[in-house]
């Protein structure tokens, strides 16, 4: 099994009236190019922040970020942009920020996959549990169907890992189960997929957990 995504030593700091804030410091993790791993965490404990260094949307103010077994971190804006577009997929906590709310989900799902060069498939909609709703707006559609939307855009993509950020904070037990569904299905699929959350339910889905306190892995608690 080898590495889709790695940080070392990575710290991000951010400048405030009061000063440098720490979100997180020295971590060093991986995500293996299977399976679940999950960031698990209370909220600001920086698992949020580390995932979007991992997804190269933020650029840690110092330590290294490797794809591949490549580093990436350091390379331009553009470059950056380039490499999620085509190996990356992220999930927002709230599912609007994924889609395109004007759109039809079937819209939604063609346009994820020509933003990476990829032929739309429209049968995923039927492996998410969305079959039959593709003429549907996503204002018309629930919040658990929103983010199984997301996750069949990310298949659509099909990018080398998907990262969500709390992907079922906002929804009820029913809706959370069906996305947790969802995630399985990528992962049968053989896309591995890396998940931050505080959500208990997430543990028994997880082949791998990550658990973090105030910015750092917690010593000793990863299984």
């Amino acid at each position: 099994m080898a590495d889709v995504l790695a940080a070392q030593g990575v710290g991000v700091d951010y400048p405030t009236p009061a000063g440098t804030v720490t979100a997180i410091d020295g971590v060093t993790v991986t995500v293996p190019d299977e399976g679940v791993t999950l960031f698990a965490g209370p909220s600001g404990s920086g698992k949020s922040t580390l995932l979007r260094v991992l997804a190269l949307v933020e650029r840690p103010t110092r330590g290294v970020v490797q794809l591949g077994g490549e580093a990436v971190s350091g390379r331009s804006h553009r470059r950056l942009r380039a490499l999620r577009r085509q190996t990356i997929a992220l999930m927002f906590q709230n599912p609007l920020e994924n889609l395109l709310p004007e759109l039809t989900a079937a819209q939604n799902v063609i346009a994820a996959a020509q933003s990476a060069g990829r032929e739309a498939d429209l049968d995923l909609l039927g492996v998410v549990g969305l079959d039959g709703m593709g003429d549907y707006r996503v204002p018309a559609l629930s919040g658990g169907q929103q983010q199984r939307l997301a996750l069949c855009c990310a298949l659509a993509r099909e990018p080398k890992v998907v990262l969500a950020d709390e992907p079922t904070s906002q929804l009820d037990d029913t809706s959370a189960g069906l996305v947790l569904e969802t995630l399985k299905v990528l992962v049968d699929r053989g896309v591995p997929v890396a998940v931050a959350s505080h959500d208990d339910r997430l543990i028994k889905l997880a082949d791998r957990v990550v658990r973090m306190d105030s910015g750092r892995v917690d010593s000793g608690r990863v299984a």
